[in-house]
């Protein structure tokens, strides 16, 4: 009996540990104010580009930015 509980216990999945906290967000950037540099994965048609695309790479010319949030997905 006392076999069979021990048994019992030790196939019992364990409950996974909690992850860690995540980070605090940063705050908002206010309208108007300059954008801090930042590092994001370029795409083409193709797909993707080797080295990432950094905003500081088009110092001195306009920048348009566009999130398409479901792009290249199911949804």
């Amino acid at each position: 009996m006392i076999t069979t509980l021990v048994l019992a216990l030790l196939q019992q999945p364990q409950a996974a540990p909690a992850p860690p906290p995540a980070p605090p967000a940063p705050p908002p950037i206010e309208v108007g104010a300059v954008a801090p540099d930042f590092a994001m994965p370029g795409a083409t048609r193709y797909g993707t580009l080797k080295n990432p695309v950094r905003l500081s790479d088009f110092k001195g010319k306009t920048v348009v930015l566009a999130f398409f949030f479901k792009a290249r997905t199911k949804g």
